[in-house]
């Protein structure tokens, strides 16, 4: 499939071949779905904590006598019914991540790209660098232009002065080629590519 290549003051740049084997795939919410969900796991602290009878401080004398004072039999102050007891079954830290297969992951990014060009909200850029754009203003004005608000740039190697500039303006975010996931591209509503970042994707899904 033939996409024209444009620059960031929305020039012409030629056209470039996108395989339809990546960008032209039947999209698949399901697939998307579940590496959304793994990639958010992923990313989940696990640093969640709460302490149990073992580990709340008190002594672990019985509080009275078994029998004869009319009240329930007790025999910790450590237990979970009283104010400074132990939490019963509560988070503890640990790893929320799982594993995906390769061939499911490969197939989700495949959907997320083909899903941005069936929308026609793909994007390919001659480059991506800062150049004589050094300031944040610069750059909005360019993407005022282009009509983007939420974009999301994928190049093989991220310029350092680009991706400074980036940084600054709000849903606007560049990512390396080995970065690109599902996640991502589904949260910004532009996906732009480089002609690097084209060739770089095309490598890590052949």
């Amino acid at each position: 499939m033939q996409v024209p290549v444009i620059t960031l003051d929305n020039g012409s740049a030629g056209e470039i071949e996108l395989p339809e084997a990546l960008f032209a795939a039947p999209t698949r919410p399901d697939i998307m779905a579940r590496v959304v969900h793994w990639q958010l796991a992923k990313r989940r602290a696990g640093t969640h904590k709460v302490k149990g009878m073992g580990e709340v401080s008190g002594t672990t004398k019985k509080p009275y006598r078994q029998k004869g004072t009319g009240n329930a039999r007790q025999g910790s102050l450590r237990a979970p019914q009283f104010r400074t007891g132990g939490a019963v079954h509560g988070p503890v830290v640990r790893d929320h991540g799982y594993s995906l297969n390769k061939k499911v992951r490969r197939l989700g990014l495949i959907s997320a790209l083909s899903q941005k060009a069936a929308e026609g909200k793909l994007v390919v850029l001659d480059t991506a660098s800062a150049g004589s754009t050094s300031k944040t203003a610069s750059l909005a004005k360019q993407l005022k232009v282009l009509g983007w608000t939420s974009a999301l740039v994928v190049d093989a190697t991220v310029d350092e002065g680009f991706g400074r500039v980036v940084g600054n303006l709000p849903h606007v975010h560049v990512l390396p080629t080995i970065g690109a996931n599902v996640y991502d591209i589904l949260n910004h509503d532009v996906l732009a590519l480089t002609r690097a970042g084209v060739e770089a994707l095309k490598e890590r899904l052949a």
